[in-house]
């Protein structure tokens, strides 16, 4: 049987994906530098390798992000044929510098 989360609508889990700016910031570090695997994430952002997988999955299982697997190490981007990674995008570029702040 599948967990409670697992069983979520995509339209939930894509608000639960919106709901923390952490995830909001690795969503423009992938903007900004195209492609990253989750130590280069972690690395970046200050945090540990197993919270950035955790919002790394959230934000896959939204279909926000995509990876491809090269051995072991799991490279993320941005889905560019989501539909929801486009809307998430745009919200980003017009928070602009605001969203740096928080």
């Amino acid at each position: 049987m599948l967990s409670p989360k697992k069983e979520l609508p995509r339209q939930l889990e894509a608000e639960d994906a919106l709901g923390s700016m952490t995830r909001l910031k690795i969503v423009r570090l992938l903007m900004q530098m195209g492609q990253l695997n989750v130590s280069n994430i972690a690395e970046r952002m200050k945090i540990s390798y197993v919270v950035t997988f955790k919002h790394l999955e959230i934000l896959e299982r939204a279909g926000i992000v995509v990876h491809r697997k090269f051995g072991r190490i799991r490279q993320y981007r941005i889905d560019e044929c989501s539909i929801r990674a486009a809307a998430v995008r745009a919200l980003i570029e017009a928070w602009g510098p605001e969203m740096s702040k928080a």
